[in-house]
């Protein structure tokens, strides 16, 4: 039988909490997420199992998630940090662009990086995320640390949601609105 290596199951359980909170937002009429799936080309599969054991991405994914959060576009990616230094490498370039994009379009762009070491979720804003990715361009650090994260941005659990990210969501809204954008 096919074993997947570790690397491959990385973000499952992440995967597996926002799917969760998601299916409530749904089942409540609050937002309708879906998860973007990566496209793959299958090299090699079982035909005994009917699995595929050898794959490769096609093209360069955006986000892992899109959808509307009452009539507000929104767009984000969930990544896994078991340390408290998150490294920026774990974001790609035509990401980072994605999400400007989509920023620019009027829709609403963040991160949920779950820090497994921790048990703790943090939504970090897109205003945030480009200040790290563009200090990172002048020369500096290639990845923040928890300890500079906004205190008001961890995602808290509520109503039956572990990760109930609309919450944090609506905190971007307001700091949004307050700023004039």
């Amino acid at each position: 039988m096919a074993t997947w290596n570790s690397r491959g199951l990385r973000g499952s359980v992440l995967e597996e909490l926002i799917n969760y909170a998601n299916q409530k937002y749904r089942d409540k009429g609050l937002a309708l997420i879906q998860k973007i799936p990566t496209p793959i080309t299958p090299v090699h599969f079982d035909k005994e199992t009917r699995h595929i054991t050898l794959a490769y991405f096609e093209k360069k994914s955006t986000v892992d998630y899109i959808g509307a959060v009452q009539g507000i576009p929104v767009c984000f990616d969930a990544k896994e940090c078991a340390v408290d230094t998150f490294s920026l490498q774990n974001l790609h370039p035509h990401q980072v662009e994605f999400m400007k994009k989509f920023e620019e379009q009027g829709g609403v762009s963040f991160l949920l990086i779950y820090y497994t070491h921790r048990q703790q979720c943090y939504y970090l804003r897109f205003a945030e995320m480009i200040q790290y990715w563009e200090r990172m361009e002048r020369g500096g650090p290639k990845n923040f640390k928890y300890g500079e994260l906004d205190e008001d941005f961890f995602v808290p659990s509520a109503g039956g949601i572990a990760l109930h990210y609309l919450v944090s969501l609506k905190k971007d809204l307001c700091r949004r609105n307050e700023r004039g954008k």
